[in-house]
This record gives structure tokens, sequence and C-alpha cells, in this order.
């Protein structure tokens, strides 16, 4: 094992503390003192699961040490028939789990065309049943926490699908590794809406970008608040691109 000293920096720091992982804090150090990923497991005395599932917080918090290419999806997307579905009702057992696992969530019965998507899933993205699963129960659950009291469309859940394809999510760790990153992103989110006296609404997408931006510098309520302080004395009131001006200021600085 090549063990050199390496410098790392304050917010790559505060992302390795907030992942809660050691085994990804472990690997971003090993692969950064440029030793091979393939043998991270046996040097490391990780578990095939415990090296996915840091491989995966490292790639969700932007940590990687390799530029993480999108994955291309293979061909044209297929437009499946009705005639496509019956079939696959008929011979394909692990479809027909399926169905039944995500009529259960969404306590409904699904459509012929709702059918044709949940095949989509299954046969273009080729993504497992049980990553399916996770994939529908996370959509719910971000749905209520947007206030909605009615479960998502099966379109709704296509496109997250794909943006899950998209990353190259298809095992269960992975899955984990990338809601457990999006639940603690909005709930830092949600702490910084009540630091900036927001209540009663959602961030519109601009704010979300630059609320998004300042975490991603690493920086935490007490600056944040500090930052919004200032921003009240020098204009009256909550603006953001003056915030952000701080903020962005404060970071080139290195505070």
């Amino acid at each position: 094992m090549n063990i050199e000293k390496i410098t790392v920096e304050p917010d790559v720091l505060r992302k390795l503390f907030a992942l809660g992982n050691g085994n990804a804090a472990l690997l971003y150090l090993y692969l950064h003192s440029g030793n091979p990923l393939r043998q991270a497991a046996q040097e490391l005395g990780l578990s095939a699961s415990q090296l996915t599932l840091a491989e995966a917080n490292l790639r969700q918090t932007g940590l990687w040490v390799e530029p993480v290419k999108a994955v291309s999806l293979p061909g044209e997307r297929p437009a499946y028939t009705e005639t496509d579905v019956l079939t696959a009702m008929d011979t394909d057992m692990d479809f027909r789990s399926l169905y039944g696992e995500v009529q259960r969530q969404l306590g409904k019965v699904l459509t012929t065309e709702e059918l044709k998507l949940l095949l989509g899933l299954h046969r273009y993205l080729g993504l497992p049943n049980e990553v399916i699963s996770v994939l529908v129960y996370y959509c719910k659950e971000r749905s209520r926490s947007r206030g909605s009291q009615r479960n998502p469309s099966l379109r709704t859940i296509e496109k997250e699908a794909y943006h899950w394809a998209e990353q190259g999510i298809e095992t269960l760790e992975q899955a984990a590794a990338f809601i457990q990153y999006q639940n603690r992103r909005n709930s830092a989110l949600e702490q910084l809406k009540r630091t900036l006296q927001i209540r009663g609404r959602a961030l519109t997408p601009g704010e979300e970008r630059y609320a998004a931006s300042w975490l991603d510098m690493g920086f935490e309520e007490e600056a944040i608040a500090m930052a919004y302080e200032r921003t009240c004395l020098n204009t009256g009131g909550l603006s953001w691109a003056y915030m952000n001006k701080i903020l962005t200021r404060w970071h080139e600085a290195g505070f």
C-alpha cells in the first residue's frame, strides 16, 4: 500500500465528516495517496458491499477521485405495446413480482400505459426489482416532504429512474448512498430556511441553487447566519445575490 502525505482541504474534511461513513473517508485517503481501486477491498479490509457503499458515498458528494461520466443508455428508447406487457405478465416472473410490489406501494391497480412505463424500467434500464422498489418508496417520501398527500405518478417515477440510471445507480448499496445523501442535503436545506427565516413555503429553484452552492462550499449554519445578518443590515432584507457575493468572497478567501 502506498502511503503519501496528502493535504485535505477544510471543505473536503467537512464533507467526509458529514458522510458518517468511516469506510468512505478511508477510501478517499487511500485513493488520494495513489493506490489503485482494484486493491482497495483487500488492503482496507472491506467487504464488496462496504466498498460499493463507500464509493457511492464519495460519488454522490463529489469527492470521487476520478471524473464521473454519465452512463450512456443502450440504443433508442423502445416503445412498448400492450402485447409486450401481456407477454411479460405471462412469461416474466420477475416482472409479475415487480408489478405486484409497485401496485402495493402505490395503492392502486396500474393501467396499461403505466405498465408500459414499468416494463421500460425493468427491461430497458435493467434496474433490479429491489432497486425499483426502493426508487418508488423514495419518490413517495419525496412527494410527502413537499406537502403532497398523493402518491407520485408512474411518469414521475420513470423520470427519477432515468436520473438514477444515468448516474450509474443500479444496486441497493448505491441507492442507499444516494438516498442518504439526499436526506442529509434536504435536512441541511430545511435548517438553512430556518436560518433565513423562510417559513410556510418551499425554496424556488433559483433559491435552492444558491443554497445548495453554499452547502457545497462547506458553510455551516453559523457562517450562513452571519452572512444573512450582514446582508439584511446592508440591503434591508434578504437579497440572495448579495448574500451569495459575501459567501463566495469568504470561500475564495479560504474561510
